[in-house]
């Protein structure tokens, strides 16, 4: 894969965000852009100049793992950063690999195990966002991005960034849209050939300005536990940890579980078990008018 471009303003874009004071090298006069000079960096990481800015056109494929660890100190870069790096080296190698395929299903035995927690929200999100599995209280929790989508995928990410809802819906706005587009940018570096996710960038690029400014970052985030802040439309306000766990034999498809719950005894714990009856209850609601067979 021709992926030059993206290696280009990856590391450009690190680049541009240190100085030569926070690395230990000495201020050289006024500079023209901000950030480290391609020089500055071929010296941390031990190259030449002509080596490295070959490098950052983006001719990486047959750099060694030494070297490329070299250039991550350089740049300071952190672990998600450096394994987006490797990504990127990697998806520019030849390879006789198959493609790989975004899957939009979970093996049944997943699902089973999604609805066997009860007390918690469980969501199974794909590299594009969209929610390809979830149990009761995920769907309850995640219903707002459900009735976005009118029935057809779920994606978090279109709706975070195309329906006005998600201003109140995410208690940190700008810091959701942020997080999803570095979701979103690890997926790409490490399934490079993931239509789906090809197809949804272009897209969301197209129809909003928030999310083509953080794309242009080229921010990436491993996204493995922490804290979020939900206002649900039904319960209110819901402070969840998560852990997000990679299904080992979906790895090649960019599966992650994902599942939030609430302190014990607390507020959210309340909200939970508020949003769980809740969903029962539209579970439990006779069909409407249109939702009747035809006889």
């Amino acid at each position: 894969m021709d992926n030059r471009a993206e290696i280009t303003d990856f590391l450009a874009t690190r680049r541009a965000r240190l100085t030569p004071e926070q690395v230990g090298l000495p201020a050289s006069g006024r500079r023209r852009v901000p950030g480290l000079r391609r020089e500055e960096v071929a010296v941390l990481a031990g190259v030449s100049t002509d080596w490295y800015t070959r490098l950052e056109r983006g001719h990486i494929a047959e750099v060694s793992d030494d070297v490329l660890a070299a250039v991550c100190r350089a740049l300071r870069l952190d672990e998600a950063e450096r394994s987006h790096l490797d990504d990127l080296a990697r998806a520019a190698r030849p390879s006789r690999a198959p493609r790989r395929r975004a899957s939009q299903r979970v093996r049944p035995s997943v699902q089973w195990m999604l609805d066997a927690m009860t007390g918690a929200a469980a969501i199974v999100p794909n590299g594009s966002m969209d929610l390809v599995a979830a149990n009761a209280l995920g769907r309850a929790l995640y219903s707002p991005v459900y009735e976005f989508a009118a029935g057809g995928q779920a994606n978090i990410a279109r709706f975070q960034f195309l329906d006005p809802r998600a201003r109140d819906f995410h208690q940190d706005w700008p810091a959701a849209l942020s997080t999803t587009v570095a979701i979103m940018r690890t997926a790409a570096g490490r399934d490079p050939h993931n239509r789906a996710l090809t197809d949804l960038v272009g897209e969301l690029a197209t129809r909003s300005e928030e999310f083509r400014s953080r794309w242009a970052g080229h921010d990436v985030r491993l996204h493995h536990t922490g804290a979020k802040t939900f206002v649900h439309p039904v319960v209110g306000r819901l402070d969840l940890a998560f852990e997000s766990i990679p299904l080992p034999t979906d790895e090649l498809w960019g599966l992650t579980l994902t599942v939030y719950t609430g302190e014990p005894g607390s507020p959210t714990a309340d909200g939970l078990s508020m949003l769980a009856s809740w969903a029962a209850s539209q579970d439990a609601a006779p069909p409407t008018p249109w939702d009747e067979p035809a006889t």
